[in-house]
């Protein structure tokens, strides 16, 4: 054999060869490609189903919403009202009330003075004030203690 014949018979090898490594890389190809449709037709199938769901539990959420918020437009009158009320209130019983307040405290302080010049005088409050002898108990301890 010649050498151009074994250059031929070595090129129509290696054309072989990467002819059927082609075609196995095609046939993966084409495997692949059919599980890949398959999957996307599933997720099809699935996904008409869900998004129906989603769809209703968004009009549902959608329904909920517009009762919380006329519930909340009646809570705000209700609380307008109760604030109206309240300031009615005070201002019809408001004033009087103050006044017997201060008619009873005025009365009671009368009683109070009057009772303190019926009796005798009592001994003064001492002020204590915790780690410190206020200037005037020092002069009564010192003129307590001379006369003792």
């Amino acid at each position: 054999m010649s050498g151009g014949e074994v250059a031929g018979i070595l090129v129509a090898v290696f054309w072989a060869i990467l002819v059927s490594f082609l075609a196995v890389a095609l046939v993966r190809l084409a495997q692949t490609l059919r599980a890949t449709t398959k999957l996307v037709a599933d997720v099809t199938d699935q996904a008409v189903p869900l998004l129906a769901d989603a769809s209703a539990a968004v009009r549902s959420a959608q329904t909920q919403i517009e009762r919380v918020d006329a519930i909340a437009s009646d809570v705000q009158e209700v609380t307008s009202n109760a604030s109206a009320l309240s300031t009615t209130v005070a201002s019809t019983f408001g004033g009087p009330l103050v006044k017997v307040a201060a008619f009873g405290y005025g009365v009671r302080r009368a009683i109070g003075g009057r009772k303190e010049e019926d009796a005798p005088a009592r001994a003064s409050r001492r002020t204590v004030i915790v780690g410190r002898t206020v200037p005037g108990a020092r002069r009564q301890k010192r003129t307590r203690g001379k006369r003792d």
